[in-house]
């Protein structure tokens, strides 16, 4: 849907949720190689320390990858397949401040989830799954606060995601006059 101030559209919730997905993927095997480096760069420390560590990189691997990608490109690979980039109006690039801020503020997504099931010891797949999707239903609900459906977290952030056109196919682009 399309705000008449807006010049450019946002991408649809579905397209953005597809996109999510993907990204869950990617980010999967990013996260895993984090792990593997740290691992075996501390494979003689304490159980604490790498209880703890183990927890950080979870925290800053996939930071680090998103940050650098929103304030790069504008977009991480999932979605610049799914053609949709992340921008901060009047910046050629989102700022570095405007990046980590939508980093920490995109926690929205699952972290209240996490705390209800750490506060109520909810340990089982089900409840923790149950808990999760709940929560994720619930932020994406907040792209419909807004005319523009932006998710609360870029409204927060001062960013806003931005639907990309399809590539146009070199033998479409410029057909040469039939004689």
């Amino acid at each position: 849907m399309q705000n008449s101030k807006t010049l450019v559209a946002t991408p649809t919730l579905k397209r953005r949720l597809i996109c999510l997905v993907y990204e869950l993927f990617l980010l999967t095997a990013v996260v895993m190689f984090g792990l593997l480096i740290f691992l075996l760069v501390t494979q003689k420390m304490s159980h604490s320390v790498i209880e703890h560590g183990r927890t950080v990189v979870l925290f800053l691997v996939p930071g680090a990858y998103f940050i650098y990608s929103w304030t790069g490109s504008g977009h991480t690979l999932a979605m610049k397949t799914w053609r949709i980039k992340l921008v901060k109006v009047g910046h050629a690039s989102v700022p570095l401040k405007a990046a980590v801020l939508r980093y920490l503020l995109a926690w929205g997504w699952v972290l209240p989830a996490l705390v209800i099931c750490w506060r109520f010891h909810l340990t089982s797949k089900t409840e923790v799954a149950s808990a999760l999707a709940i929560n994720v239903v619930a932020w994406a609900m907040t792209a419909f606060i807004y005319e523009d459906r932006q998710f609360l977290h870029d409204r927060l952030a001062g960013t806003r995601l931005i639907s990309l056109p399809k590539p146009v196919k070199a033998g479409k682009a410029a057909k040469p006059a039939e004689a």
